[in-house]
């Protein structure tokens, strides 16, 4: 998670998370490549974004092939959308 949504202190936090397990709400719009891999939602107020980024094994370029778990570390962030 981002400087931002933990600053936010640690109730604020288990909300997020709990929200990011929870989040189903992928559409055509949000998600056209059907990727799940991107997903935006609010908590209090605050606009909150997520991600998934596929990196090699390295964690220093993009994963040549983000669907073979042996060859790709996924990331996930977890971001107010005011840092995207």
């Amino acid at each position: 998670m981002t400087a931002g949504v933990e600053a936010l202190g640690p109730q604020f936090v288990a909300k997020a998370l709990a929200s990011v397990r929870a989040f189903n709400e992928f559409t055509e719009d949000n998600d056209p490549h059907r990727e799940h891999d991107f997903g935006a939602f609010s908590i209090r107020g605050q606009k909150l974004f997520w991600k998934i980024d596929y990196y090699d094994q390295s964690m220093r370029y993009g994963s040549e092939n983000p669907c073979d778990p042996e060859a790709t570390c996924r990331v996930l962030t977890v971001m107010l959308a005011e840092e995207y």
